[in-house]
């Protein structure tokens, strides 16, 4: 009986090209979005902006994702997932090329926001067709693997990017990007296969209908809010993290790679142990321990000052070690949440919301952080931890009714 349930849950040869390639997509959109924090205290000085400019600049890909996602999901499930893929991960490629091109901070915010408008699509795409494709068995492994682009972003991409931005300037770093996502795009015309099962189970239910009664639904109702509460925890630290570090704990702009490097390397090791963890014991368990532990490592590093550079290595480590366990059994219980007939809708739905609870989360942040100069330390960033471990305490409730539903 053990054999037979561990040939199930086998992948197949196709299957590991669409996880390699769905990561390696993830990859690339992390990278884009990620690698303007590490270049925050560049850009808020060579730009000349503030914390609140800065802020809008980071949300205003959020917000552009998640009014692009809210119109996606109207219609996600009537086309072929990969021909969404194809003309968003276009669009995304060419909003990161004009961030590139950009050389003042107007043009850069209006870059930012084409490359939000198709990016920020993309993942609920990959989702929902990681959960066409996979048995909810196989999810936990498989988010793991595609949220370990993450990681690998951090081992390989944002210190790569900040080395190129300090070498080049940081238009070479959105340059990179586009290079090395024009060969996925590739991969992905010639080799994805379409992905049309669940256009067999569309009805004839009209757009504002559909909406509306995926909202109204309290299972979906409760996982979106859960989608939109978990997305601010994370940004409302990590876009002034690298201006933090620099400014209160005293890490040089040539350091900041290594804290980077290290913790990606870390969690790269970490995170499929975590999915296959939660593909093997309870879900919401594995949820509550990460969420702990990030809660705790959020505490402390929000109130740091001066310490050697290893301490920060080892608490930013274990810091991430805490939002992996979380998020990655998190979204493998929330991929169960939607009928397969809504799971386009309700996961682009689901990012959507996640997106602009990031804006609001990095506005906010911005507007309650204060820096009386490009080079003075940030204040109040201790409250910034506050508030995230309040919001990872509601998160907490949220996952627990889904996971109820789940079992339901």
């Amino acid at each position: 009986m053990e054999n037979k349930v561990s040939e199930v849950n086998k992948f197949t040869g196709y299957q590991v090209f669409v996880v390699a390639i769905l990561a390696l997509l993830q990859f690339s959109i992390v990278m884009d979005f990620q690698i303007i924090l590490p270049l925050g205290n560049m850009l808020m000085k060579g730009l000349g902006i503030d914390t609140v400019q800065f802020g809008l600049l980071v949300s205003c890909y959020a917000f552009g994702a998640g009014i692009m996602g809210i119109l996606v999901s109207t219609v996600a499930d009537k086309f072929d997932r990969k021909k969404l893929l194809v003309f968003f991960y276009s669009g995304f490629i060419l909003g990161t090329l004009i961030c590139g091109l950009s050389h003042n901070y107007p043009t850069l915010l209006m870059a930012r926001s084409i490359t939000g408008l198709f990016g920020g699509v993309i993942a609920s795409i990959s989702i929902a067709i990681v959960s066409d494709l996979f048995t909810l068995n196989q999810r936990g492994r498989v988010m793991g693997y595609v949220q370990m682009a993450f990681s690998v972003s951090q081992v390989l991409g944002i210190p790569a990017g900040i080395v190129i931005a300090n070498q080049w300037g940081w238009n070479a770093a959105f340059f990179s990007i586009v290079i090395f996502a024009s060969v996925i795009w590739s991969a992905i015309v010639v080799k994805l296969r379409p992905v049309t099962e669940h256009k067999k189970l569309q009805t004839s239910e009209s757009i504002v209908k559909r909406f509306w009664r995926i909202l109204s639904t309290k299972s979906y109702l409760t996982g979106l809010l859960y989608l939109a509460f978990i997305a601010i925890g994370g940004t409302m630290i990590m876009p002034f993290s690298a201006t933090f570090l620099i400014n209160n704990v005293m890490v040089t702009q040539g350091q900041l790679p290594l804290v980077y490097l290290f913790t990606g390397i870390t969690t790269i090791i970490v995170m499929p142990i975590i999915g296959k963890l939660s593909d093997r014991i309870e879900k919401y368990k594995l949820f509550l321990i990460g969420s702990v532990l990030f809660s705790v490592m959020t505490l402390i590093f929000t109130h740091l000052t001066p310490i050697p550079l290893w301490a920060v290595i080892i608490i930013n480590i274990l810091m991430f070690v805490g939002i992996s366990g979380s998020s990655v059994p998190g979204m493998a219980l929330i991929t169960a949440v939607p009928l397969p007939g809504d799971r386009g809708s309700y996961m682009s739905l689901g990012e959507s919301l996640q997106l602009m609870s990031n804006g609001v989360g990095t506005i906010g942040a911005g507007l309650i952080l204060v820096q009386q100069s490009d080079s003075s330390p940030l204040i109040n960033f201790e409250w910034i931890g506050y508030i995230v471990v309040g919001v990872v305490l509601v998160c907490m409730v949220l996952l627990h009714r889904v996971d109820e539903e789940v079992k339901g």
